[in-house]
């Protein structure tokens, strides 16, 4: 059985573009659509950018045992990922690629087991970590310390994954991205 693949990393470690490049050299993955409590914004449709529920839904859900993880970001915003969403994906014949935090590959783990492959992509120091987030551009001098502190408890979980990437050179990130994959 080909294992469920979760993704995690401190913002700016580079998970995001190592599992872009993934999927598009092994079309056999997919990315689970998350689902969340968020309005759509612009063009985003149900369904394709993230499943859109009402927060009463999406406690419902989480009442009922259907994520596989989840995650109250703020005080009525949930994300998470539906234990039905990697059934949608395992159904179709490909694999199921989770983009998520350390938290929720820790459950990952906990519910899939061996049928699961958890992967921890870090950057090769805090320094180098703070020069992508400010080179970015995008984020404001609150957020970027925001994203220094998480990333310093995340990277505190390595010992529960079962690898850790430090992605000092891309291309050798991804190298040892599919020899973990592929175990």
């Amino acid at each position: 059985m080909d294992k469920i693949i979760a993704i995690s990393g401190p913002s700016g470690a580079g998970k995001t573009t190592l599992t872009k490049k993934l999927i598009t050299d092994h079309p056999e993955f997919v990315v689970s659509i998350s689902a969340t409590t968020r309005t759509p914004r612009g063009e985003e449709k149900d369904g394709v950018a993230y499943h859109f529920l009402a927060v009463d839904d999406f406690k419902n859900k989480i009442i009922n045992g259907e994520f596989v993880e989840y995650e109250e970001v703020y005080d009525g915003l949930f994300y998470g990922t539906l234990k039905s969403e990697i059934d949608r994906i395992k159904n179709s014949g490909k694999r199921p690629l989770l983009d998520i935090d350390v938290l929720g590959a820790e459950n990952v783990k906990r519910i899939y087991g061996d049928n699961s492959e958890t992967i921890l992509v870090l950057p090769p120091s805090m320094q180098v970590l703070e020069e992508r987030l400010r080179s970015r551009g995008t984020d404001s001098e609150e957020k970027i310390i925001e994203r220094l502190k998480r990333a310093e408890f995340e990277i505190a979980q390595k010992d529960k994954f079962d690898n850790v990437i430090v992605n000092n050179d891309l291309e050798t990130a991804y190298q040892e991205l599919l020899t973990a994959i592929s175990k």
